[in-house]
């Protein structure tokens, strides 16, 4: 038998009434403790979230449009990076799922031992990427010898190789700077390189302030492409968050085809451009929808494929690739497949 000396809230309850009372809330306090174990695997998982990595980049921006947009719900989430570098590295880390990237940049991930699938091809670069040079440059050839600034590794590397290879010169012909792209307009305008392998905003930008183009993605039709890719494990676990991906996507692209003005109005405010500015980037892109997505990922032929291998032979070639890679299982067309109207 239990005795009490003092039994504090019970206050003058007898002893026996205070055991009862006592064993009463204890029988409640145990009950409510079973519910809640019992009820823990029944708690709803907090939902599934897909961190998209990007970029500044003009074919990028849809993605942030759709989001200003309200085309997607709280399952996106869009994290932005100051350079390429930067979102590979995101994707390395597993700091995000899905990630906008250019094909080589997509190349380099599988080189370094990850698994993506590309599940939709944002903008085929027709202009927007170019090497620019100081004023008293006048083509390719005269940046023989001088100090070129490059985001190494990623797609100014490409550029550079092809534009010196169309002009009978080697990268071994140029003093390459390493430079990230939010050094770019700041080491140009100082003086500190010749010339710049650079994309919009910052192209606009220095010409603006008086840089020359000495080559552009137009000379080079269909190599330069953005691709969003995803995780290979996540293109079936994360269906849900990936056909809104998409869904938002060409919502966002077709609004900025028919609504220009608005659309650039918000793209502006993020890239810190001008509304013409903003327009005038987009004619050096093309945006695909979707009937030219799914011929650029499914099929039997698709169209992306000899493009892949024409890139992975030219950055074996050029030593941007330690080892050559069959980049045929890339392509995964299932979402756009899902999603077609």
């Amino acid at each position: 038998m239990i005795r009490f000396v003092r039994l504090g809230s019970f206050g003058s309850l007898g002893v026996l009434d205070a055991e009862r009372l006592f064993t009463r809330r204890l029988r409640r306090v145990l009950a409510l403790l079973l519910v809640l174990l019992a009820s823990g695997g029944c708690t709803p998982e907090p939902a599934t979230i897909l961190r998209v990595g990007t970029n500044v980049w003009p074919g990028y921006e849809p993605l942030y449009l759709a989001r200003h947009l309200g085309y997607f719900d709280g399952a996106i989430r869009l994290v932005e990076y100051s350079s390429a570098t930067q979102v590979i590295n995101a994707c390395r880390n597993g700091a995000i799922e899905a990630a906008a990237l250019t094909l080589d940049e997509v190349l380099l991930l599988v080189q370094h031992g990850e698994d993506p699938r590309v599940v939709l091809v944002m903008d085929v670069s027709h202009g927007g990427d170019a090497i620019l040079g100081q004023s008293e440059l006048r083509s390719v050839s005269d940046i023989k010898g001088r100090r070129v600034g490059v985001e190494d590794t990623a797609l100014g590397a490409y550029v550079l190789s092809r534009a010196l290879q169309i002009n009978g010169l080697t990268r071994a012909d140029v003093r390459i700077v390493p430079l990230q792209v939010d050094e770019h307009e700041r080491a140009f305008k100082e003086g500190r390189v010749d010339a710049v392998v650079t994309f919009e905003p910052a192209r606009s930008k220095l010409l603006a302030a008086g840089a020359r183009e000495l080559f552009n993605s137009a000379q080079i039709p269909g190599e330069i492409m953005d691709v969003l890719v995803v995780r290979r494990d996540l293109v079936d676990r994360n269906r849900r968050e990936i056909d809104a991906l998409l869904r938002g996507w060409f919502r966002a692209v077709d609004y900025l085809k028919l609504h220009p003005r608005e659309a650039a109005a918000v793209i502006a405010r993020r890239m810190q451009m001008g509304p013409d500015q903003v327009l005038l980037s987009y004619r050096g892109l093309r945006l695909p929808d979707q009937a030219a997505n799914r011929a650029l990922l499914a099929g039997g032929s698709p169209q992306l494929i000899p493009a892949l291998q024409r890139l992975t032979a030219f950055m074996v070639d050029q030593k941007l690739l330690g080892r050559p890679l069959d980049p045929t299982g890339l392509p995964d067309p299932r979402p756009l497949l899902r999603i077609a109207p």
